[in-house]
């Protein structure tokens, strides 16, 4: 009986050190980025509103985080899932009211950026569309770069603080 009792719990043993070795092994990816809840004030929100009133914008729709939004074109492939998802895209940014965008990508492949890493607007519209979708947002400042101002390489700045933004986005695809 002792003799059984010595073989089962060497058996046992055995079998978690295995179990551990083999887990320990196992690699688990969890994605970093965290989703978060945050809203534009109403003082933003009226201020969007008022330039897609001025602009006879009639179409934008309000996301429940205060990013406006129009679907051009919905898409019909893959779309982003998770902050993690791998996007590629060609856009252009625009200071609202701007006709001159200070950033843009437009090439075949488009470029490549994991979502999570992207301004907190597109982060919450992006998964709207689907690849070979576009969108355009209209995003406050505290949903996109709030009071940090964007300089070019020479220091020039191209982006006040606190700018509202026009954000016009393909999705090229989803990886």
């Amino acid at each position: 009986m002792i003799k059984k009792s010595i073989l089962s719990g060497k058996i046992l043993l055995t079998a978690v050190l295995l179990s551990l070795s083999f887990g320990s092994c196992l690699k688990i990816d969890k994605c970093p980025f965290i989703a978060t809840n945050n809203v534009a004030s109403a003082t933003e929100i009226a201020a969007i509103q008022s330039y897609l009133t001025n602009n006879n914008i009639t179409n934008a729709i309000q996301h429940s985080s205060g990013v406006f939004y129009v679907i051009n074109n919905p898409g019909t492939g893959a779309a982003a899932t998770s902050l993690c998802s791998n996007i590629y895209i060609n856009y252009s940014i625009y200071k609202l009211g701007s006709a001159t965008a200070f950033d843009s990508n437009n090439t075949t492949a488009g470029i490549g950026f994991t979502l999570g890493n992207l301004i907190e607007g597109v982060k919450k519209i992006a998964p709207l569309v689907k690849q070979g979708g576009s969108v355009t947002m209209f995003i406050p400042p505290s949903l996109g770069y709030a009071s940090q101002e964007l300089k070019d390489g020479n220091g020039n700045v191209i982006l006040p603080a606190d700018s509202y933004l026009k954000f016009e986005m393909s999705l090229v695809s989803v990886q």
